[in-house]
């Protein structure tokens, strides 16, 4: 086994492709690009004052699975108002995003399913179709059309279509209004993935709901979401929305829920905190797809100059694309030294094996950091095209 890790470690480090976790400290000054604190309400006052209240009356954890001790009256509140927010029926909460889209994808796979899957989808929900055991078919990124067609040649009695509302790493959009007429004519599931739409996308009263509220796709019966609440909304833990008899069947079937503790109560509370501010102050969610589009405004004739381009983002991210993970990594090494701090994906975090700078825009950035930025950026694109 020493032999095989050593022979693997060297693998990456030829590839470049080694990756280290990097510590920030609490008072890190620099402008954050990279993280997913889309809405800036991590370190919010109400959600942090959320969050100690909880800790302080219920405890720092939930002491045991859901489905043993550890259910909260706070567990439930935060469900149902999530549920209402989003306009689903019902909500059952997970330890996190990840667990969230491993417990549905395996409680409603298995033999008699098949998966037809965006070939951008995330890797939770990939390996929730490998846990499955579903044969699963993989359609070119929204192609819904593709997915028609797959849809049509199954033979097995059950099928879910699982896609993403916003994609984490183009930060495009998929094309849900289609995938659910196909869903309705061949008699599947959508299961929307709202990661990075909760918070972020919606419109009119519906700013910040996500991508499925106040559409024909909220409390649809052939639609299921499923969200993380580690990122627009500041906290942590994942959330599998749809109708009531979904819910009672995860909270017996899906086994991410029934053999995992319970999330925290502070993060249940931080999170429902977080649901009032955004209903409370829609200006969040419009902030931060304006400042994504000025990111990519402000970028526009560095990345002509390379011969590339910024697809318009329907949400928080900006994706540029790089000739190699060296260059990428090169980048963004210089950007944080520069007081700059962007995401740097490459494979197998990028679902096309193109190594990419992601920034993630956040509503509480001011001009100046947006000026700042840009130059930074327009420089370190020029010097490594």
């Amino acid at each position: 086994m020493t032999q095989w890790l050593e022979r693997q470690a060297a693998v990456r480090d030829r590839r470049g492709l080694v990756r280290r976790p990097v510590p920030r400290s609490a008072d890190d000054r620099c402008i954050d690009l990279a993280s997913n604190d889309y809405l800036g309400l991590s370190m919010d006052s109400r959600l942090t004052k959320a969050a100690a209240e909880a800790a302080s009356r219920w405890g720092t954890g939930a002491t045991s699975s859901r489905l043993v001790a550890g259910t909260t009256r706070l567990h439930l509140e935060v469900e149902q108002e999530l549920a209402q927010f989003t306009g689903m029926a019902a909500g059952l909460v997970f330890s996190s995003g990840y667990l969230a889209n491993l417990g549905v994808i395996t409680a409603l796979g298995g033999p008699g399913t098949l998966i037809v899957a965006d070939e951008h989808c995330h890797a939770s929900m990939i390996d929730g179709f490998r846990l499955s055991r579903s044969r699963t078919e993989f359609f070119e990124h929204n192609h819904a059309g593709e997915a028609g067609r797959l849809l049509a040649e199954r033979t097995e009695p059950r099928a879910l279509i699982a896609v993403e509302s916003v994609y984490s790493v183009l930060g495009d959009e998929a094309p849900l209004q289609d995938l659910l007429s196909f869903a309705q004519e061949y008699d599947a599931t959508l299961l929307i993935d709202e990661a990075h739409s909760l918070g972020v996308a919606g419109s009119g009263d519906f700013q910040g709901h996500g991508a499925v509220a106040g559409t024909s796709l909220a409390g649809h019966p052939s639609v299921i979401v499923t969200a993380t609440l580690s990122k627009a909304l500041g906290s942590q833990g994942g959330v599998v929305l749809g109708p009531e008899l979904l819910r009672e069947h995860l909270v017996n079937r899906a086994r991410s829920f029934m053999f995992d503790t319970g999330l925290a109560p502070a993060s249940a509370a931080a999170a429902l905190a977080a649901v009032h501010v955004i209903r409370d102050e829609p200006w969040r969610a419009a902030s931060v797809r304006s400042i994504a589009a000025a990111l990519g405004s402000g970028l526009a004739d560095a990345l002509e100059n390379m011969g590339t381009t910024m697809a318009p983002s329907a949400g928080a991210v900006q994706s540029i694309a790089m000739p190699s993970s060296e260059a990428a990594l090169k980048v963004a090494d210089a950007a944080r030294a520069a007081g700059v701090h962007i995401g740097c994906f490459r494979p197998p975090s990028v679902p096309d094996g193109i190594s990419r700078l992601r920034l993630t825009a956040r509503a509480t950035l001011t001009p100046e950091d947006i000026e700042h930025s840009c130059a930074v950026l327009r420089t370190l694109l020029e010097d490594h095209p």
